[in-house]
């Protein structure tokens, strides 16, 4: 039993036993099979409260759980008054009856999850739901696709297995006399003209008596207001309300980030009834259009498939989102922030939220409202076929109403996808089903998703699209049954792609899909950030530790095999050196590795080859951490930029250039996001790996680059390149390279290695020396060097911060960068921590 206070709700059993110093930090070594017990066990909440007169005194009064986790009985001043079984749901039972003026004991007595998934298993005898149990390298538990409950704290390959128990989100009494207001939603359409736009007002209330009585709307900035005569009737009720937005007001729009502002209006809404009772609230309206573009393409088989903001096209730039810890109570609005700012840092736009994790926050989503960040938003059914009994159905469209109500409003979301790979789990048989019983899977498929969440879904949410999976080819998957004969098809919808053995420097094994929704690499995070949960005996890449924390199976053995192909393996003396220097390695992989895929869709924008291409979106797996291990982030846990991250930056950037060799010959394309046209020239400089002087440059011809486009601008023989630079080959030189137009260099400078660095002749250790000095709010780092530097990376430990660029290939003799604390530092303290790393330096 654990007595609570205010502090420990929202809260969960793990952190609450933290708090009270009964268990150590439970993401500290093996802590997180050590401390399973907890998961096994049943806990109770408790605490004893007052209920002032005011309240007691109203006609209704409800006792409101935002969130349960998860299987419970509730009970106050012991009278049971509900039990709950979603962890996504909320919950509201009448208590008026029940409450005193002092000591009032309520207690929410929490069932294992895991037992409880396993009881509704074994119940479901009838025919098998798999998968049964997470592989053994997860260490995690079993039948969590029997629980409405976020499905990777069960274990992913990519993170712990803590299934939680406690009131992850908060709990209140609720009091009327008349009127509550359970839901309010504000969504704008436009009338016909793009000019002309209304907001359709939702309101679900609940009324005890009929009434009768009006509700005002107003938008003061655009001298918008109006009156309508209401009608609520006795019980819950949704009243719509469709404001027109004054004509001669010039209204703003919410664009993603990097196409616009992000307008927000006020909006005030009044309800008066008979009898004067009245609700006085506030909402934020934003006005922007979405719409999922699928129709033919000239030349190619299949349909596009794409986003129209506002109706203009939008390449979607980003990654995929997880849950930032395993205890959401310990998720804080400044965590949320420091990660989707450091998202929009890398010139990204949006995130998938991923469907195994947990709807988040109101936070996450207004943040991302204000950042200009759009959601592709999941429902949260991961990897795993699922029941469709009576008792699960009701409970999962309870979840589906509660979550698009309650999300509806946002302008940052701009899909609803039902769910993550289940459609390519039954059609490429994940399962091992014998193909006279796949037609009950796919029935039950199309129940859950199709029947059921899509049929919530367009009853509560006309303003935006919907998708029964992900991956999958949208339209096409609707016409074949909702399950495509192969979901990965790159004519239509989106892919989800990863190949670990192949050359990932190797273009041509990339799919030319429409959209790439995932794809990505592992690493390891810094030395830093392992350190505080490990033990010196752990710092080896061999380790228990190290085999223990990798969840993904051979992920360790994957990510030196890539490696290996392009670069020479650590070989320092010293254990811990060779240990910190294969972290930095595998970074220095999944970076180039992920760029060079990127690279691949965003040039792929504007052309069909052998009827592929037109990709619209590239967003790799995956942007967070939810615990200090090997992963496909570009964030550690606790936020510090992974090298994959400054890369991001870069080959997300608006204007971009992509090098790549085809045959013998070399290609530059210009990338542009913009929506205005530019007349550039690519710039092409050649360096021997033996020195600092560039062996020479060339300049393209000018080439007009439409907005929203990817075009060839340079193209030229690699031999015929090197043989006019005087004594090069592909193993002696490198390539860099930059787009100019008349006002200069528009963005990035890029790189081309014409051979793996592993065979590079004439590469030296440098003797890299650096002075720091404080430059206003930043910090200015100057780095000299003796030769040039592939993967140069600057390390500060702990020091909270970013740099505005890290882990580049380093041409020249100097070079300033500057560092962004996230917090109180100085120019001494960073420069003890300094640690500078460069590729030769590590063998």
């Amino acid at each position: 039993m654990i007595p609570c206070s205010e502090e420990d709700v929202p809260g969960c059993v793990h952190t609450g036993l933290l708090k009270q110093g009964l268990i150590q930090d439970p993401y500290y070594r093996f802590n997180d099979l050590a401390y399973r017990w907890i998961s096994l066990d049943n806990w109770t909440y408790t605490t004893t409260f007052p209920v002032p007169a005011e309240i007691r005194s109203k006609q209704k009064v409800d006792l409101v759980f935002e969130g349960v986790d998860t299987v419970s009985s509730i009970s106050l001043n012991g009278v049971t008054v509900g039990k709950t079984d979603n962890m996504f749901r909320r919950y509201g039972f009448d208590v008026r009856g029940l409450l005193r003026d002092q000591g009032n004991v309520l207690s929410v007595s929490l069932s294992s999850a895991v037992a409880y998934a396993a009881e509704r298993s074994r119940a479901h005898s009838s025919y098998p739901v798999p998968p049964d149990c997470p592989p053994p390298v997860q260490k995690g538990e079993c039948h969590v696709n029997f629980i409405r409950k976020a499905q990777s704290s069960f274990s992913w390959d990519w993170g712990p297995s803590f299934p939680t128990l406690g009131l992850w989100r908060g709990v209140r009494l609720d009091a009327c006399d008349v009127l509550r207001l359970l839901y309010l939603a504000a969504t704008p359409a436009q009338e016909g003209d793009p000019s002309h736009w209304s907001v359709e007002v939702e309101l679900h209330s609940y009324t005890l008596v009929s009434a009768l009585g009006y509700v005002t709307l107003l938008i003061p900035e655009l001298a918008t207001q109006q009156t309508f005569q209401a009608y609520l009737p006795a019980g819950q009720s949704r009243s719509t309300f469709v404001l027109p937005i004054n004509k001669s007001a010039e209204v703003g729009l919410w664009w993603p980030v990097g196409h616009g502002p992000q307008r927000q209006y006020n909006m005030s809404i009044q309800v008066k009834l008979d009898g004067g009772i009245a609700i006085d609230t506030k909402t934020l309206v934003s006005f922007r259009t979405v719409e999922l573009v699928q129709e033919p393409i000239a030349g190619s088989p299949g349909l596009s498939f794409y986003f129209r903001i506002n109706g203009r096209p939008i390449f979607l730039k980003g990654s995929n989102w997880i849950p930032a810890h395993a205890f959401q109570d310990q998720v804080t609005p400044g965590m949320l922030r420091n990660l989707l700012q450091s998202a929009v840092d890398a010139n990204m736009n949006t995130l998938r939220v991923w469907g195994g994790g947990v709807y988040e926050q109101e936070h996450f989503y207004s943040l991302c409202d204000e950042l200009g960040v759009m959601i592709w938003q999941d429902f949260m059914f991961a990897c795993a076929l699922y029941p469709t009994d009576s008792e699960f159905i009701k409970t999962v469209r309870q979840e589906v109403t509660h979550q698009v109500r309650r999300l509806k409003s946002h302008p940052s979301i701009i899909v609803w996808s039902a769910n993550n790979e289940n459609e390519a789990a039954i059609a490429t048989d994940w399962f091992s089903i014998p193909a006279s019983q796949q037609p009950r899977y796919l029935k039950d498929y199309v129940t859950l998703y199709v029947n059921n969440i899509r049929e919530i879904v367009q009853k509560e949410d006309g303003s935006r699209p919907f998708l029964t999976s992900s991956p999958t080819n949208g339209a096409e998957s609707e016409r074949e049954g909702w399950v495509a004969l192969d979901p990965y098809d790159t004519h239509f919808g989106d892919t989800h792609f990863y190949s670990y053995l192949q050359d990932c420097w190797d273009w041509t094994g990339f799919p030319r899909t429409r959209f790439a929704s995932e794809y990505g690499f592992q690493s390891w995070p810094s030395f830093s950030t392992l350190q505080k949960i490990s033990a010196p005996e752990d710092w080896s890449y061999q380790s228990d530790f190290s085999s223990h924390r990798q969840h993904h199976d051979t992920g360790n053995q994957q990510m030196l095999l890539q490696a290996k192909l392009h670069f020479h393996l650590p070989n320092s003396t010293d254990p811990l050196q060779t240990y910190r220097d294969t972290l930095y390695l595998t970074q220095v992989m999944q970076a180039q590795c992920v760029k060079a895929q990127t690279e691949f869709y965003r040039r792929s924008r504007s052309e069909i080859i052998n009827g592929k291409g037109k990709t619209m979106g590239a967003l790799y797996w995956q942007l967070n951490d939810i615990w200090q291990g090997p992963s496909w982030s570009s964030l550690e846990f606790g936020g510090k930029w992974k090298m994959l991250h400054y890369f991001a930056r870069d080959f997300f950037a608006p204007v971009l250039p992509v090098g790549f060799q085809d045959q013998g010959l070399l290609l530059i394309y210009a990338v542009s996001d913009l929506t205005s046209d530019l007349t550039l020239r690519v710039v092409v400089t050649v360096y021997q790996w033996s020195s600092l002087e560039p062996v020479c440059t060339l300049t393209s011809s000018a080439v007009l680059v439409s907005g929203g486009s990817a075009l060839p601008v340079y193209k030229q023989s690699v031999g015929a390149l090197l043989a006019g630079c005087g004594n090069c080959t592909t193993l002696t030189c490198v390539l860099t390279f930059h787009l100019e137009d008349s006002k200069g260099q528009r963005g990035p400078t890029n790189h081309l290695f014409l051979s793996s660095p592993r065979e590079a002749q004439g590469l030296q250790t440098p003797n890299i020396t650096t002075s720091i000095w404080q430059d206003g709010g930043t910090y200015a780092i100057t780095l000299r060097t003796s030769a040039i530097t592939p993967f140069l990376w600057l390390d500060v430990g702990d020091i909270p911060g970013r740099f505005d660029s890290n882990g580049f290939l380093m041409v020249t003799r100097s070079r300033t960068v500057r560092f962004y604390p996230w917090g109180p530092t100085s120019a001494a303290l960073l420069s003890r921590a300094l640690h500078v790393t460069s590729l030769r330096g590590v063998y």
